[in-house]
């Protein structure tokens, strides 16, 4: 016979159980990534960062919404690469082709990862401002998604990389302060908690496709961390790939917003008035007019250098031939200056150099060096004088002391 419960005993354990995975969601933030300081003017250095990004990211600037014409495919196969035409010709490129069995280039980003992983070992955060500490962990966030693409290129869809059972996102893929992270940690438990929920966040956070935000030329810093993800933020949602009007009640945006929205707790309402702060027209009126908005634009293709404009069978498309001249004649040189490098030796044979200089680089400035030994100084001093007190206190042993059974095995021998 089966047992009744009333509908109020039902609807109450429904309720209970989910306060309990609303809970869930909300795991604090790891205690060594709470505290900051408001006034601190300390900063972290990135000269190694940028330094590559400079060579490797290829800015192709705002999108025109232009769709790109169809590709045939050229004289001697009948093969030709699959593009989504929205947004092929849109988002900032990463020359990961330049990281293909170039082990000295793979060594130096990941030598810059474990480095950045290392920074709260040698200065903890708490002595940065909340502008430095969001720096530091979209750095060390978009650093290692480069470091999980590298080692799986040339695949060219991300889906199954970033999306999924085997997303990178979920993987405990660092250790920071002692204190393993996966990326998903950094972006929905420290920086959302930690921020509020901003949505310019998602902005400084790379993906590695097409469909996502842009990576920047240079690393993220503490002075211009806001005014750098507000120029993502207005490239992204003025793009075909962050929002397009299907028709007069339809308004699609990308899915990346449905994927963080956490970021959006009221998504319709709080997305809406998010977009219409960046949104330019005539899509800032179609998003006002519209009454669905639609979380279906994605593109998973690889934003790579070459992989969009590939052609089988052909030397290099048009397209493809305009975006190797604008690397050249943007290309750095770390021996040489700016302009000077061809795309070949961009991180081929300059990667030594860069190598030199990351194992060279201070990410601090020597005042706050000087500052944490001092308070190590102190810390130790403190720690010894409580050790002194507690021996005090428990009194001391003479050494030449005799233990009451010692001393009773004596009598009985005599």
């Amino acid at each position: 016979m089966k047992t009744r419960y009333p509908t109020s005993i039902a609807l109450f354990f429904g309720l209970l159980l989910l306060a309990q995975s609303a809970l869930s969601l909300d795991t604090a933030v790891p205690e060594p990534f709470r505290e900051y300081d408001a006034d601190s003017k300390y900063t972290i250095k990135y000269d190694d960062l940028t330094a590559l990004l400079k060579t490797v990211v290829v800015d192709t600037g705002r999108s025109n919404r232009e769709i790109a014409a169809p590709r045939q495919a050229r004289t001697g196969t009948h093969m030709k690469v699959s593009v989504k035409r929205s947004t092929v010709n849109e988002a900032n490129r990463f020359y990961f082709e330049t990281f293909v069995e170039n082990e000295e280039g793979q060594q130096f980003l990941q030598g810059i990862q474990k480095s950045l992983e290392q920074v709260p070992d040698e200065a903890p955060l708490k002595y940065f401002s909340r502008d430095e500490q969001l720096a530091y962990w979209l750095n060390l966030y978009n650093v290692t998604v480069l470091n999980e693409i590298v080692k799986v290129y040339p695949q060219r869809n991300l889906k199954k990389l970033l999306v999924g059972r085997k997303s990178i996102f979920d993987k405990k893929l660092l250790t920071v302060a002692g204190i393993p992270l996966s990326l998903d940690d950094i972006q929905f438990t420290i920086l959302r908690q930690n921020y509020n929920s901003d949505p310019l966040i998602i902005y400084g956070l790379y993906q590695g496709n097409i469909g996502g935000p842009n990576i920047r030329k240079s690393a993220y810093t503490g002075k211009d961390v806001y005014r750098a993800l507000k120029n993502n933020a207005l490239e992204f949602i003025n793009s075909n790939r962050g929002t397009f009007s299907r028709n007069e009640n339809v308004f699609e945006v990308s899915s990346l917003y449905e994927r963080d929205k956490a970021y959006f707790p009221d998504f319709d309402s709080d997305l809406t008035r998010h977009l219409l702060t960046y949104l330019e027209e005539p899509e800032l009126s179609e998003l006002q007019a519209a009454t669905v908005l639609k979380a279906d634009i994605d593109d998973w293709s690889i934003a790579d250098l070459t992989g969009s404009y590939r052609d089988l069978g052909a030397s290099f498309a048009d397209s493809r031939a305009a975006l190797l001249d604008s690397v050249k004649s943007t290309m750095v040189n770390p021996n040489e200056g700016e302009g000077s490098a061809t795309l070949g030796s961009a991180v081929g044979q300059g990667s030594a150099t860069l190598a030199a200089t990351a194992q060279k680089l201070n990410r601090f400035e020597p005042e706050l060096l000087i500052k944490l030994k001092e308070i190590n100084l102190k810390r130790e001093a403190v720690n010894a004088a409580n050790a002194n007190v507690t021996m005090e206190e428990l009194g001391t042993v003479p050494v030449d002391a005799k233990s009451k059974k010692d001393q009773d095995d004596e009598k009985d021998k005599q």
